[in-house]
């Protein structure tokens, strides 16, 4: 057994991973060095390249545990319903949910950081195995999400919602007080009635 391997171990590695998508949600991907997780995580310097062999494995780890964070949330949101989204209403702000954050979150930091993270995979191409896989699952619970509430959806007509959200979204924060997730919404709203 190693040492990354033990409970506490992997608890530091948690931990670091954990500063990380701190850091990309605060700063975006050049807020993330070494120093700066250490220092967020509250261990050493050189825990930063014991536990990941570059700082570009530390980022995928990160974003991996902020993706299948978000989705398990997406996921759990739609379990604990207890009958199926009634009016386009309803599905716009679930599907918006998933694709956003919950409206609760819905700080322009956490929007923009979804948005970076797809952008930077064009840079960055040791991302692009996660980002699609990641999107697959996202793609996914947003059929379900939509087979739930009896829209009939099919897989190209999601590519074109994602997109019409995205367009939305990316031109909102332009915007001198972004609203990203009220232009979604309006978007959504229109295609999906």
């Amino acid at each position: 057994m190693t040492t990354a391997s033990t409970p506490k171990g992997e608890r530091r590695r948690h931990a670091l991973v954990q500063a990380a998508v701190e850091l990309l949600i605060e700063g975006g991907f050049d807020a993330v060095r070494h120093r700066a997780v250490a220092e967020r995580a509250g261990l050493p310097l050189a825990s930063t390249t014991y536990y990941f062999e570059s700082l570009d494995e530390l980022i995928a780890a990160a974003i991996e545990h902020h993706g299948r964070t978000e989705l398990a949330r997406g996921r759990a949101e739609l379990e604990a319903l207890t009958e199926p989204p009634r009016g386009g209403d309803h599905l716009v702000e679930l599907m918006l949910n998933q694709l956003l954050g919950p409206v609760d979150s819905n700080d322009a930091e956490a929007v923009l950081l979804r948005y970076e993270r797809l952008v930077a995979t064009g840079r960055r191409p040791y991302l692009r195995p996660l980002m699609l896989d990641l999107g697959g699952d996202l793609r996914a619970l947003l059929l379900d999400t939509c087979v739930r509430a009896g829209a009939e959806v099919d897989a190209a007509r999601l590519e074109q919602l994602i997109a019409l959200v995205d367009g939305a979204v990316v031109n909102a924060l332009i915007e001198v007080n972004p609203d990203p997730r009220a232009a979604a919404r309006r978007m959504l709203r229109e295609a999906l009635a």
